[in-house]
């Protein structure tokens, strides 16, 4: 089985031509959102010309950028990386599409997964550390960036799926203003840690159509150890789960079995509990309607630093992983994603 490392790494800083040439070879024409009268919001955007007025206002702060919870006040569009290590130039480090995210965005075509450089919460544990803080990618401009999702969505991709998208979102909004001018017209996934300023999620009410955040942490104190000091993270979190479900609402598959609109929030199970597994439950089944779909993710393997912490120096168990099932179902939470290593 290919692994989304191995997939990632195989498109990792490859000249555009080359992905235009790889992408454009055999496309179809035949999108499978096309079986739905499904209009994303952005478009409305686009027409009325808020979309790109939006984008402008995003990218106005990186002047003393407050894109993410962290607010570090760098001056992106003078040069200077902020936290996350980027400033206002895009790095993106591959796009294709991708058949291992969740069955309701994959369909036939695959999601059209867009990796983007850099990340705001910089987890010892990430799978794709060498993307999120070792900087592999290339410069990219918006113009590249639309086609990316244009050649993806001829490809026969059903939805955009932006990858760490956080302090990019000035140049995804402007990209899709360009994009949705030369005929895109799929959905666009907002894969997100969760850590979002509600601020900026207000902003991009309207153009994201499904929200596909983490839900990594219930305790302050695990989210600083494990994530660059986000001590804030749980309750940032919260407040920006609950601002995704008022915009997009209930993720729910369409007859066709894609994902058009909603939220779709994903739980990582981690070792010895540091994830506080039955907490996050408990959040999402008092705080959001019971049938909102939570995929809890079994795969946890310790990645680039995660061997200097003993307590998330391995894979999870069997039993860790029916916990968190159980905990889940006792909640009377009913649209849950559980993988196979339950069985």
């Amino acid at each position: 089985m290919i692994s989304r490392r191995k997939i990632i790494k195989s498109f990792l800083i490859a000249p555009f031509a080359q992905f235009t040439s790889y992408f454009t070879t055999g496309m179809s024409e035949n999108n499978e959102s096309s079986s739905n009268d499904f209009e994303p919001g952005y478009l409305k955007l686009h027409r009325t010309g808020e979309l790109k007025r939006r984008g402008e206002k995003l990218w106005a702060m990186m002047e003393s950028c407050e894109l993410c919870p962290r607010m570090c006040g760098a001056n992106k569009l003078k040069g200077e990386r902020g936290f996350c290590h980027a400033n206002a130039q895009l790095e993106i480090s591959a796009f294709h599409p991708h058949f291992g995210e969740e069955r309701p965005l994959v369909g036939k075509g695959g999601s059209g997964t867009i990796f983007l450089t850099n990340c705001s919460l910089r987890c010892v544990f990430c799978i794709n550390w060498e993307i999120s803080q070792g900087g592999e990618g290339s410069e990219r401009t918006i113009a590249e960036f639309a086609e990316m999702m244009l050649i993806l969505q001829k490809r026969g991709c059903p939805n955009i799926n932006f990858v760490t998208p956080t302090h990019y979102s000035p140049h995804i909004l402007l990209a899709v203003d360009r994009a949705a001018s030369k005929g895109l017209k799929v959905p666009l996934v907002y894969n997100t840690c969760g850590w979002e300023r509600v601020e900026i999620l207000k902003i991009l009410d309207g153009i994201v159509d499904i929200y596909l955040p983490d839900f990594k942490y219930s305790d302050g104190e695990m989210a600083s150890k494990y994530s660059s000091g986000a001590v804030t993270y749980p309750e940032v979190t919260k407040n920006a789960l609950i601002e995704m479900h008022r915009q997009v609402g209930v993720a729910k598959p369409a007859e066709n079995g894609l994902m058009y609109r909603g939220l779709m929030i994903r739980h990582l199970v981690m070792p010895n509990d540091v994830s506080g597994t039955k907490e996050v439950i408990k959040w999402i089944a008092e705080n959001l309607p019971k049938d909102t779909y939570l995929n809890l993710m079994s795969q946890y393997r310790p990645m680039y630093k995660a061997f200097d912490y003993p307590e998330i120096s391995r894979s999870i168990t069997r039993k860790e992983y029916t916990d968190a099932i159980n905990h889940a179902r006792e909640a009377g939470l009913t649209n849950l994603e559980i993988q196979g290593y339950y069985w």
